[in-house]
């Protein structure tokens, strides 16, 4: 059995610190712009998270599938942060439920990265979403490292609440995750919430899990000039404004904050996202149905926004709307708060813990237009006093905690993986030694 290099280094609990990550995100780039296609918070997280470890002197590889021709093989995004670009399988036009078929093909790329080095040049394999998982379990068996795992949804999880015309996640997920739940080292969960599903539908081993709540940049996400915010969005400086921020598909409910809108005479609703997936299904779908609703001269459409135009969304808003029917956490919620600005979010996932109810945004029951409307006025109402309180609650939500967290999973994974494994190498050793004539 070959097993990786003794990790260097200890942190303040003696737990080992691994030297260099190899992270798996398979399905989205974490350099892809949030809010479009396939990429959200998962890609935040990614990206964000190997920055902050690479600035604690841990090396991070972060493996993705190519989605175009221009596509360079290799991005060095910062100091210690690489991205490998993998050619597997067409370029564009893949659907994320075709890319099962190319998870060979994906994983021989990153086998392949690997055997250029000396054996241990991983120390450990962080995966995302459950395709990544399923590489990251060969990946692991492979190169003999602890595989960490991060489902980030569960389609058991997201078939018990689907919106209206969402299509239901495929048995083979269910299967595929069910099968790295029970082959990860440890599993990295983003609330108490997530913990206890994985334990309910997955029967994995709560001692094997770690709560990691995703962060923030509390540099770029601050409180700031509303009226120079609306004026940079060429926005009314008096009106009432709702911000929705992410992709427009039925899971996130934009069509929601727009229903719910046509109820409030004079509420502007501002929608920030582009379509989900390749965006071929119905990307004007949300025009249409302003038009429908009759509130077309109070809708305005931005396209997805970098984070530095992303503040501007923010600050700009009275208020943040999340209506999602599954949340595993809820970034937007606490990027939005982190800029002073309350949210009104539906109470699944981990939104209750993003957002604090009654005193950072309020929580809603279910999706009911008329419950909506309520909500946001009323949260439009009180705004103004919970502005104070909704950044103090986004501050604590840091990346530096998250890395704080997420290391300390990676320390305990090894070593228990060192534990369990290096006894039986050691006696493995002595026999060959033994066959050899060799005193070991």
């Amino acid at each position: 059995m070959r097993l990786a290099t003794d990790v260097s280094r200890s942190d303040a609990a003696g737990l080992p610190v691994p030297r260099r990550v190899a992270v798996l995100s398979v399905h989205t780039s974490p350099l892809a712009q949030p809010g479009t296609g396939d990429a959200g918070g998962m890609n935040v997280y990614v990206l964000q998270s190997a920055l902050k470890m690479a600035r604690r002197g841990v090396e991070v590889e972060i493996f993705t599938r190519a989605t175009s021709s221009s596509d360079q093989p290799l991005v060095r995004v910062a100091p210690g942060v690489l991205v490998r670009n993998v050619v597997a399988g067409p370029f564009e036009g893949l659907d994320k439920y075709d890319l099962p078929t190319q998870l060979c093909a994906f994983t021989a790329g990153v086998l392949r990265a690997e055997a250029t080095h000396e054996p241990g040049y991983y120390d450990i394999v962080h995966s995302h979403y459950w395709l990544s998982g399923q590489v990251g379990w060969l990946a692991r068996d492979r190169w003999a490292v602890p595989l960490v795992h991060t489902a980030h949804t569960l389609a058991a999880v997201k078939n018990a609440a689907l919106a209206d015309g969402d299509a239901p996640e495929p048995a083979l997920r269910a299967v595929g995750e069910q099968q790295v739940v029970d082959e990860a080292d440890r599993l990295i969960v983003n609330t108490e919430h997530e913990a206890q599903q994985l334990v309910s539908l997955h029967n994995a081993d709560p001692a094997r899990i770690d709560v990691v709540h995703p962060g923030v940049d509390l540099e770029t996400f601050t409180p700031g000039d509303r009226g120079a915010a609306r004026a940079a969005l060429g926005l009314d400086p008096d009106e009432q404004i709702v911000a929705f921020v992410g992709r427009i598909q039925p899971l996130k409910a934009p069509d929601v904050a727009l229903r719910a809108a046509a109820k409030l005479p004079g509420v502007r609703v501002l929608v920030a996202g582009g379509p989900s997936g390749s965006g071929l299904q119905a990307p004007d779908g949300l025009v249409r149905l302003a038009a429908d609703l009759g509130i077309s001269d109070r809708v305005t459409f931005l396209p997805p926004q970098s984070r530095e135009q992303l503040v501007n969304v923010y600050r700009a808003a009275d208020l943040v709307a999340v209506p999602s029917y599954s949340e595993s956490f809820g970034l937007v919620a606490v990027e939005a708060q982190a800029c002073g600005t309350p949210v009104a979010a539906a109470a699944v996932g981990g939104l209750p813990v993003a957002v604090r109810d009654g005193e950072t945004g309020l929580l809603v029951d279910g999706h009911d237009d008329g419950d909506w409307a309520h909500a946001i006025g009323d949260l439009l109402r009180r705004a103004d006093g919970m502005r104070a309180a909704a950044a103090a609650h986004a501050a604590t939500f840091s990346w530096e905690h998250t890395v704080d967290a997420l290391l300390a999973g990676y320390g305990r994974a090894i070593a228990d993986y060192r534990a369990r494994h290096q006894p039986a190498a050691r006696r493995t050793g002595r026999r060959f030694a033994r066959r050899r004539g060799v005193r070991a």
